[in-house]
């Protein structure tokens, strides 16, 4: 499973620059990648891992701005289809056969 986070944060003030900075960080920090400015993506193992993740991105949301998230499956997100451009490198190495099973 997939967790897609769509942000859109106030940039104009030193102390928004800021958050946005932090929140970004964090999301890089716990394993998001970028697939387009202000979305990121993360793989899951699960509902266990997502709503793991969930609560994490909860406790590191900025005071400003708009946060959401979209749980999808891996076969939903390998739907999707590029109109206009190309996967970037780093989207084509990361997979969910990079998950680990227990």
């Amino acid at each position: 499973m997939r967790i897609l986070v769509f942000f859109d944060l106030p940039v104009v003030r030193k102390e928004d620059r800021k958050d946005y900075q932090n929140f970004r960080r964090f999301l890089l920090n716990d394993g998001y990648i970028m697939l387009q400015y202000s979305v990121y993506t993360r793989i899951c193992n699960g509902i266990d891992g997502i709503n793991k993740h969930l609560n994490r991105l909860e406790n590191n949301l900025p005071s400003k701005g708009s946060v959401r998230y979209l749980k999808i499956t891996e076969k939903q997100f390998s739907e999707m289809k590029f109109l206009v451009g190309m996967p970037k490198k780093q989207e084509k190495t990361i997979n969910s056969s990079q998950l680990s099973i227990f």
